[in-house]
């Protein structure tokens, strides 16, 4: 049958849950392990809600209940139905309509249903199924996983049934279940049983045989792998199983009825043993159902329901359930187990002596009597040997403690209630021990009558209590506290009950112990022994036990008279002991002598040797269990145990012998007060012979034994009981000075002979048991991993020290561990053993047999994992400490030996094999967690993964096997979290951690991996590519696709864990029940979303075929008291990668699944709930963010964001300090920090183990009396210690929780509002999230415990907050919003933004002096704030303006209006917050300074009260900024070098100046500067003489252009000095010339450099702006005037600097030639030519400096024309007479003619300039009609990039032409004004000159040159003018200024001037130039 895949069309069945087919009940799977699940969940795991589903299931599935394991019947109408399928179609449940099935599977279909007896639909049903669930089985087709199914259903069925029996209340045992629960199953139960369940069980369990399955399952090919093979049988068997265990429990807890009891014993009396003689677990199961049945034993315990249970019981109320079952068990007719009948007879026996006791019992008296008659049977059947061999020997009943109390009770039953039986078999023995005795002494045969009952009742005593695995210690009964009273040591029960009677039952047993032991005879005395050996297992027993052999020892006197007392006492035994000794020892021939090899065995008879064997081994149990008999026996003067057991290991004792012996040595040395001393006397006695005699020819001692006796005898336990000493000595103590002054000491010779001559020969030697093999490898492995174990690389074992030794110098041993290590790294034959026991290992392993031994080849393995593992952990530190040691040894890392060629395979596959252990965690958990942790070190090496990759990949089923196995152990049922490492007493505990730890290591793996390079191992386990991109990786669900089978990866699994769950309200499971394992799966899915490689497929597969991220961040926060900081972790991952998909989405244009995200963050509305399928309602989806509609009727509820916030706990609860008594606290802290290490997730931690070791280390170290009793308060103080140490990692991986959290908070957060498309969310939303955002950060932060390591996260997003809302509401003003609503601002009411002002400010203030950092995020936040108020540039249209009453009465707008509001909360924070402010402007950090300094400036400028100008003035801050000036001269000049240095001195230089200009711009703190000497300061500094080369560093050019040119450097420094000058003058007005003359002086001091600008030769933009400042500054300081306001100046002084003011003035006008005459027109040009993409910006910013020079200018030559004279006849010429336009050569005065030529320029200027003015107010008024065309041309100046326009949104582009517009009017306003004061001055200039050159100017005649004097002096140097030139002059400015020029000149005057309010002289001075230039010559 299945033995291809079908690469057919396949059909998804959607759900398996669902019944696929519309033909009810034929489901034999999905249904039924549904029921399980809800079954399991309520009465196992107890889940809440669960007992209303569960009643749902019972209903649904009472039928499977009543037909038990009864399959759907065939029917030829099905079979058509079926037929049919693959040409009309099926219908399947959940699709619609019908769909076509391909012939193949039909086929198979029919052979299922033939196999299993089972309709066909059902049949077509299972395959689907199979088909369905075939990606989790690899390597088996989907037949054969319908074969598994089908058994699985039947074990779902089974196990629901028990366990629903085991949930009924009973008299046995109890779950704690609900009432409500209870009532259902037990009414649900008992109609089972009503309707025949026993007889249906008994049925199944005669019918269902697995051989006769599996022929079955052979002929129809349904048989797979030997996995699949184990797999059906185990179910099969499972099945079985768990339907007799059904039967139990139900008896445990009920009787049951006459019918059932009589089908019970009758199936019993067919039941066969097993071929050792035991029963099988299903039988055991149904003979303890009888005996549960037939018991009473409860009625003794007297429970509060004893009455209403003694109601319920058959036995008491029915008399004919009695008489049916007496009659039965009476019968003689044998069975076929008489055994097992006997059993059942006696425990029928003993029910009726019970009952006989009972006053109910009297009716029963005809049956009761019959008791006697009925033991007496069950003893001849040999009822004692029957349970032993048959009960005991089953392996599941030591696993059931009710088998096992059960058994108790019939044993000390028997004993208790039958004592006259008792007594009989004590009296046959004691009879049938003479006969013996008698027919010994005769030498005749022994008598045939022998019975030996009682020995087998000893026995079986002996046997049933030394096997305990609960823990029970039910052998206590036997033992009757009598003396032990005074014990006060003991921690008996019974202390606190000293004077209470022991109960009847208990002192009848004790006496039957006792009893037994007085003479007693030989025949029964190892039997006694044995049973006292049972007895003596347990804490309590073994010290009763004790106590007994020693009472029963003679006194000390009695012995020396030579009568001993009682055989059994521990005098008696270490007598015979002493003597067997003495004898031997006589014996003991000479190692040399040649006999020795035979030794003459006469000491030690086979009955001796067993007797002693026994006494060995209850001597043994004994001294195990109770330490202070061990102590005091080891102590005990005559008996010198210790002694006599290592004489007689010496002496030739056959090797048993030895072997108990050395057991018993073993159980000595767990003290470690014992283990010292006895690994001396071990030494001394030469048992393993480590020194040779000089002469001795060969080794005597173990060594000899082993390889010469027990290698011939092929049998080995003397060497398993050495290594089994060894074991326990090496745990207790290892002695470092063993054998020293005989040899070289230390352990080195005992390692030598277990490596050598025990491990690397034990494969090799012969073994007649098999299993012994194992026995001896476990044995020694465990000694090899208990040495590494211990062992820490110290720098002394690298050094090659010396001893002496009999005079000579000898090298020392290494520690063993040192040893271990070094052979395992190095390809040595002891690493080549251990790799090919793990090859195999799990080569048998794949097997899936049992074989002899597999136990302990399965522990062997085991070990030699840990091996491996242990030495990859220590192999760092050992190679590390022999690097520095630089000794000579050879070592190479395990993980490189590890990929070398395996001999056997000849292949490099021992990686693998380790790795294939994952395959077996189901069985052997252990042993796949060792391999997942070796795997995990190994991940660590790069270069590794990649050949790792190729080896997993290189055979498809290994491949296929190693997948599954590591997807078997991530998705295990069965790991549980949580258990503490201690509590490993409950088996099943430590399984399911050590599964969870298993999937912690693998997660961990996977993380390790995905950090390397591809390929690596992550990507083939998670399912990506590795032969091809990465990046091309489909991931799709796991199932058939046409062409082949996706098998489950990693991710699947991973995927899997994380979904359970998240489809209920309660959220994820796994983040509840297992966080670290959800924190590390969340981890492993970030990493995959956030590598570019796997980025793609993983995040597609998880948007498009889970949903992932939705479905979880919707159960965001999530709440673990107990575990915060995993909780923290799992958030931190899943918001991190929330943060990566809203970014991708919103790349990708996929707008739904953004905004679908982005409504579950930041909803304020509560969502409508999740419909049944998970899937989310449609009017979730098109409901906006904002959900208006809603807005009456649904309360608010909280933002998913900020509920994720509320989870993060901001207070952190600090360890107090240490209180240390005797440690220094310093050095202590020392200690720690040195302990210190950053562990895998990069939190510094404390090593514990370590420090603990440096610590005890210490205490140690203290020598003396003193000392010692010190002892116990310094181990206490070094606990406290730890400790501490503890909490402090704690509390550090709780601040590293918390950090992480908000970060990924943080991101999450700027993600939506940075990354998200703007529409998403509405701006008015925008705002009051970012509101609540903003407030509930600050209102956590500001709490008075909040810890200061979060506050800088919250710092730097309250930063972006900030700037998102500023720019919020900036844009929404743009758009024209907003203003005029009364609540306030935009959205956002200003009550909420005042709010947020008060916090932020609170924020700044809580920092205090340190966090200087994280102050400058709070002052970026602030500058944003104060900027929402800022008023946005509007434009100039030059209407005529307000008058001045309108503008102060009109209401205040609302910038004004939050402005001073803002205003007002500042300054109520009064004082602290300018100091804080202050004092960060003025020192600290760069970056803090500067913002610093911009929020002064920012508050100044909105001060109008100017408090905070007069705090700064007053408390120094300003004189301290001012004088910091000096001290950023050196690092200012350092900017000036070629080299691009830092920038930093510039940024803070920039923003000083820019505060101090900004204080100069009012009048009180501009003389406040002057008085601080600002001027002085500015004149000493020398920067500004180092004017650099402009053409020389072209060559340095940054090529991103972010660093600018020296040059650029220069004029950052230049301008804002000039600029400050500037506002300065304006500033302190023309009655202050205080300010005037210190400027000028500074022009004076840096005239060369100021010269050099004024001449300079290439006019560039910058050169302009340098330019229209200085001219600004020299037009208001260099006048004559200044120097007379200087105070007193020497005249030498005065002349000096009356020639730099000429210079100037000469500098100045040379300058206006240049600008107003020809070379203007080139200039712009020239400026278009050289950056023609913003050609039209730079023209603008040209043409307004030009204007500005030139008025600057031309104001100059105003006022010196005013300060020289006021009148015209007085005043001093400027400007030649001549009246020509200027010629390109500069004569050395220009001529009034340029003054001409400047006033016709802009003239016509102003026309043009004015023009374009209305143009653009036109556009502005009408902006939404404009054509894109324009629009887009407008945007282009302010978009950079080559298609930026295109990317911006049409409001976008409407918002930046609006910008831009209003910038070009602006400006065309800023030129209007210029000219127009550039036409008055150059009309005034122009009427004075002319009335002086035509009114008052006196002609010279040539040859008056040589007069001196003259009235041309009073020029700036003129030449003589002549009349002719007056003439000239006349004419060309008659010329010049004609008609059309004076029109246009008034024109100016009425358009500008009047519209500006503000009167100009343009006309007056028209006329009266018109008026000269037309009067008469004189």
């Amino acid at each position: 049958m299945f033995t291809h895949l079908f690469k057919s069309a396949y059909v998804h069945v959607q759900d398996l849950f669902k019944n696929p087919f519309i033909h009810p009940g034929a489901s034999l799977w999905g249904p039924l392990k549904e029921l399980w699940e809800t079954v399991d969940g309520a009465v196992l795991r107890r889940q809440p809600e669960s007992v209303h589903l569960l009643d749902l299931q019972l209903k649904k599935h009472k039928a499977h209940f009543l037909s038990l394991f009864r399959n759907p019947p065939k029917s030829a109408e099905q079979r058509e139905k079926v037929r049919k399928a693959s040409t009309e179609g099926i219908a399947i449940q959940g699709q619609q309509g019908s769909r076509l099935l391909p012939e193949q599977l039909l086929k198979e279909a029919f052979i299922l249903s033939d196999l299993f007896d089972i309709g066909e639909l059902a049949a077509l049903e299972l395959l689907l199924a199979g088909e369905h669930q075939q990606p989790h089985f690899p390597g088996l087709t989907r037949g054969l996983v319908a074969v598994l199914l089908y058994w699985d259903g039947k074990l779902c069925v089974a196990n629901s049934l028990r366990t629903l029996i085991q949930s009924r209340h009973g008299k046995t045992f109890t779950l704690d279940l609900s009432g409500e629960l209870v009532a259902l199953t037990t009414r649900f139960t008992d109609e089972l049983m009503n309707q025949g369940l026993t007889k249906r069980i008994l049925t199944l369990v005669s019918e269902i045989n697995v051989t006769r399955e599996f022929e079955r399952l052979q002929k129809a090919r349904g048989l797979g792998d030997e996995k699949h093979r184990k797999e059906v049988s185990d179910l099969i068997r499972e099945s079985q199983q768990a339907l007799a265990d059904s039967l139990f429990s139900w008896t445990c807890q009920s009787p049951l009825s006459k019918d059932d009891t009589l089908a019970l014993i009758g199936h019993l009396e067919t039941v066969t043993a097993q071929a050792d003689g035991s029963l099988d677990s299903m039988n055991m199961s149904l003979v303890m159902a009888l005996l549960y049945c037939l018991d009473v034993s409860f009625v003794e315990q007297g429970t509060e329901d004893r009455d209403d249970l003694l109601q319920a019981l058959p036995l008491l109320t029915e008399r004919q359930y009695v008489s049916v079952v007496h009659s039965r068990l009476m019968d003689g007719q044998p069975w076929k187990l008489p055994g097992l009948q006997a059993v059942c007879r006696l425990a029928w026996a003993l029910s009726l002596r019970v009952l006989s006791q009972l006053p109910q019992g009297g009716a029963l008296v005809e049956f009761t009597e019959a008791d006697e008659a009925l033991a007496d049977q069950a003893l001849l059947g040999d009822v004692f040997l029957f349970m032993k061999e048959g009960m005991l020997g089953c392996e599941s009943f030591a696993q059931e403690e009710f088998y096992v109390r059960r058994l108790h009770s019939l044993i000390t039953d028997f004993l208790a209630l039958m004592p006259m039986k008792v007594k009989q078999l004590r009296n046959r023995a004691d009879e049938d021990a003479r006969l013996v005795h008698m027919s010994l002494q005769m030498d005749s045969e022994l008598p045939s009558s022998l019975r030996k009952d009682l020995d087998h009742l000893m026995i079986l005593i002996g046997e049933f209590y030394s096997k305990d695995s609960f823990g029970l210690e039910l052998g206590l009964e036997f033992w009757c506290p009598t003396e032990s009273l005074q014990h006060t040591s003991l921690q008996g029960s019974y202390l606190g009950m000293a004077l209470q009677r022991p109960p009847h039952k208990q002192v009848v047993l004790s006496k039957f112990v006792r009893q037994m032991g007085d003479l007693l005879p030989s025949t029964l005395y190892i039997s006694y022994l044995r049973m006292l050996k049972g007895l003596a297992n347990g804490p309590q027993c073994a010290h009763y036990c004790f106590s007994l052999l020693k009472t029963n020892g003679a006194t000390h006197s009695d012995n020396i008279q030579g009568v001993s007392g009682s055989p059994v006492s521990w005098e008696h035994f270490f007598h015979s002991l002493m003597l067997y000794h003495e004898n031997l020892r006589r014996d003991f021939p000479n190692p040399d002598a040649a006999q020795y090899r035979h030794p003459p065995l006469r000491g030690i008879t086979q009955r001796e040797l067993d007797g002693l064997t026994s006494f060995f081994q209850l001597l043994t149990t004994i001294i195990t269990w109770s330490e202070n008999a061990r102590l005091a026996l080891c102590e005990h003067p005559q008996w010198t145990p210790v002694v006599v057991m290592l004489g007689l290991l010496q002496c030739s004792v056959p090797p048993v012998l030895k072997a108990e012996v050395l057991h018993c040595l073993a159980a000595f040395g767990k003290s470690p007060e014992i283990a010292a001393s006895l690994w001396q006397s071990l030494e001394y006695t030469q048992i393993l012979q480590t020194v040779r005699a000089p002469g001795q020819r060969q080794a005597a001692g173990i060594e000899v034994e082993l390889n010469e006796i027990e290698s011939s005898c092929e049998e080995y336990p003397l060497t398993r009981g050495f290594c089994h000493l060894i074991s326990t000595l090496v745990e207790s103590s290892l002695p470092i000075n063993l054998g020293a002054g005989l040899r070289v000491p230390g352990f080195q010779p005992y390692l030598n002979f277990l490596r050598n001559s025990v491990f690397l020969p034990f494969p090799t030697r012969a073994y007649r048991r098999p299993a012994e093999k194992w026995e001896v490898a476990d044995a020694v492995l465990e000694v090899f991993h208990k040495l590494l174990r211990d062992y820490e690389p110290q720098p002394s074992d690298f050094v090659q020290e010396m001893v002496e030794l009999q005079g000579e110098q000898v090298p020392a041993h290494k520690p063993p561990g040192h040893s271990i290590m070094f052979h395992l790294l190095n390809d040595s034959p002891m690493l080549a053993l251990c790799l090919s026991l793990l090859e195999e290992g799990v080569r048998q392993l794949d097997t899936y047999a049992p074989f002899p031994g597999k136990k302990l080849l399965e522990s062997a393995v085991l070990h030699c994992l840990r091996l491996l593992d242990l030495a990859l952990q220590k192999e760092v530190v050992f190679m590390d400490l022999l690097r520095e040691s630089q000794a000579s040894l050879l070592v190479s890392p395990l993980e490189q030996l590890l990929q070398g060629v395996s001999p056997q395979t000849r292949r490099a596959d021992h990686i693998v094999n380790i790795a294939r252990y994952l395959y077996h965690s189901s069985s052997n958990p252990e042993a796949a967690f060792q391999s997942a942790k070796i795997l995990r070190h190994i991940a660590n090496y790069p270069n590794i993964q990649n050949r790792l990759v190729g080896d997993f990949t290189h055979d498809q089923t290994v491949s296929d096997k190693l997948m599954a196995g590591f997807v078997e152990c991530l998705d295990n049922e069965e790991a549980e979290e949580g258990a503490e490492k201690g509590d490993d007493s409950d088996l099943q505990k430590k399984v399911a951690r050590i599964r969870h730890e298993t999937q912690i290591h693998i997660l961990n793996l996977l993380i390790t991996s995905l950090e390397l390079k591809t390929p690596n191992l992550a990507l083939y386990l998670l399912g990506y590519e590795v032969k091809k991109p990465v990046s091309s990786t489909n991931l799709q669900d796991p199932g058939q696709t046409t062409a082949l089978v996706i098998f489950v990866g990693c991710l699947h699994a991973i995927l899997s864990l994380l979904q359970r769950g998240t489809e209920k309200r309660s959220g994820p499971v796994l983040t509840q029940q297992a966080p670290h394992l959800a924190e590390l799966c969340y981890q492993v899915i970030y990493q995959l979303c956030a590598c570019p490689d796997t980025s793609g497929p993983t995040m597609r597969y998880l948007r498009t075929s889970q949903d992932f991220l939705f479905s979880h961040l919707q159960h965001l926060p999530f709440i673990l008291p107990s575990n915060q900081i995993a909780a923290l972790s799992q958030m931190s991952w899943l918001m991190k990668t929330a943060a990566i998909e809203l970014r991708v989405t919103s790349l990708n244009r996929q707008r739904s699944h953004t905004q679908r995200l982005v409504n579950l963050l930041l909803d304020d509305q509560p969502h409508t709930q999740h419909t049944a399928d998970g899937e989310s309602g449609m009017e979730e989806e098109t409901r906006s963010v904002s959900g208006f509609l809603h807005f009456d009727t649904v309360s608010k509820v909280r933002r998913k964001l900020l509920s994720v916030l509320d989870a993060i706990d901001f207070s952190q609860d600090m360890p107090e300090l240490l209180q240390l008594d005797f440690f220094e606290r310093t050095q202590i802290e020392q200690v720690i920090s040195n302990c210190e290490h950053v562990n895998e997730q990069g939190h510094t931690v404390c090593n514990v183990k370590l420090l603990h070791r440096v610590l005890v280390a210490e205490v140690n170290a203290l020598q003396g009396m003193a000392a010692i009793g010190q002892r116990p308060l310094l181990m206490e103080e070094v606990n406290s210690i730890l400790q501490q140490v503890v909490e402090r990692n704690r509390v550090r991986r709780s601040l590293s929780a918390k950090r992480h959290a908000l970060r990924s908070w943080r991101s999450l957060v700027e993600t939506l509002l940075t990354a998200c498309p703007a529409d998403l969310i509405p701006a008015d939303d925008r705002q009051l999230i970012i509101r609540d955002l903003l407030l509930d950060l600050h209102d956590k932060v500001l709490s008075e415990d909040a810890a200061g390591e979060l506050m800088p996260i919250v710092a730097g997003a309250v930063f972006t907050l900030t700037a998102h809302l500023s720019q919020s509401v900036l844009s929404e003003q743009q758009q024209g919003v907003g203003l005029e609503a009364s609540s306030g601002f935009a959205s956002i009411a200003n009550s909420a933004l005042h709010l947020i002002l008060r916090k932020l400010l609170d924020f700044i203030l809580c920092t205090g002096g340190g966090y200087q950092r994280l102050r400058a995020h709070l002052y970026g936040s602030l500058l944003y704030y104060l900027q929402i108020a800022q008023k946005p540039e509007e434009p100039d249209t030059l209407q005529a303006g307000k008058a001045m009453w309108e503008r102060l009465t009109a209401p205040e707008d609302g910038f004004s209006k939050l402005q001073r509001e803002n205003l007002a909360i500042i300054e109520s924070y009064g004082k602290a917050l300018m100091e804080v402010v202050c004092r960060d402007a003025c020192d600290g950090h760069e970056i803090s300074r500067m913002l610093a300094l911009a929020v002064l400036d920012r508050i100044l400028s909105i001060d109008r009260q100017n408090q905070w100008l007069v705090y700064v003035c007053n408390s120094g801050y300003l004189r301290s900024l001012v004088e910091s000036l000096r001290q950023d001269d050196a690092a200012l000049q350092t900017l000036l070098t070629p080299q691009p240095p830092l920038l930093k001195p510039l940024y803070i230089y920039e923003s000083k100046m820019a505060l101090l200009t900004r204080v100069a711009k009012t009048g009180q703190g501009a003389v406040e500067l002057l008085r601080c000497g600002l001027v002085a300061q500015l004149i000493e500094c020398q920067v500004f003489d180092m004017v650099p080369d402009s053409d020389a560093h072209r060559v340095m050019r940054d090529p991103s252009g972010f660093i600018p040119s020296p040059m650029d450097r220069y004029r950052q420094i230049l301008l804002p000095t000039l600029r400050l000058f500037q506002v300065i003058l304006t500033s302190t007005t023309m009655n202050h010339q205080q300010g005037a003359a210190q400027i000028l002086q500074w022009l004076i001091v840096h005239a060369d450099t100021i010269q050099s600008l004024l001449r300079c030769q290439e006019l560039s933009m910058g050169v302009l702006q340098e330019l229209s400042l200085l001219t600004g500054i020299i037009s208001k300081t260099a006048l004559p005037g200044a120097l007379e306001m200087g105070g007193e100046v020497n005249s030498a002084a005065l002349l000096e600097f009356q020639g730099h003011i000429n210079r100037f003035q000469r500098l100045c006008l040379s300058l206006l030639g240049r600008l107003a005459g020809s070379e203007r027109e080139r200039l712009l040009k020239q400026a278009e030519i050289a950056a023609p993409g913003d050609s039209a910006d730079r023209r603008e910013e040209m043409e307004v400096a030009m204007q500005q020079v030139c008025a600057n200018i031309m104001e100059y030559c105003q006022t010196l024309l005013l300060q020289s004279s006021t009148q015209a006849q007085f005043s001093i010429c400027l400007f030649s007479p001549s009246g020509s336009e200027p010629a390109v050569a500069y004569s050395r005065a220009p001529s009034l003619g340029l003054v001409m030529y400047l006033l016709k320029n802009s003239a016509a200027d102003f026309f043009r300039f004015h023009q374009s003015h209305r143009q653009s107010l036109g556009k502005l008024q009408s902006l939404d009609q404009l054509p894109p065309e324009e629009l887009k041309e407008l945007c282009q100046g302010l978009v950079s990039g080559p298609g930026g326009v295109e990317k911006i949104s049409s409001v976008q582009r409407s918002l930046l032409a609006k910008r831009r517009l209003v910038q070009l009017i602006n400006n065309r306003a800023k030129l209007l004004a210029l000219c127009s004061y550039v036409i008055e001055t150059c009309l005034f200039v122009l009427w004075r000159h002319l009335e002086y050159y035509l009114l008052h100017c006196t002609p010279t005649d040539p040859k008056d040159s040589l007069l001196p004097g003259g009235s041309g002096s009073r020029g700036l140097g003129l030449s003589r003018v002549s009349q002719q030139d007056l003439d000239v002059l006349k004419s060309d400015m008659a010329a010049g200024f004609g008609e059309a020029l004076q029109r246009k000149l008034l024109e100016v005057e009425g358009l500008y001037s009047q519209v500006r309010s503000r009167y100009t002289f343009i006309q007056a001075l028209v006329r009266r130039i018109r008026g000269l230039l037309r009067q008469p010559k004189s």
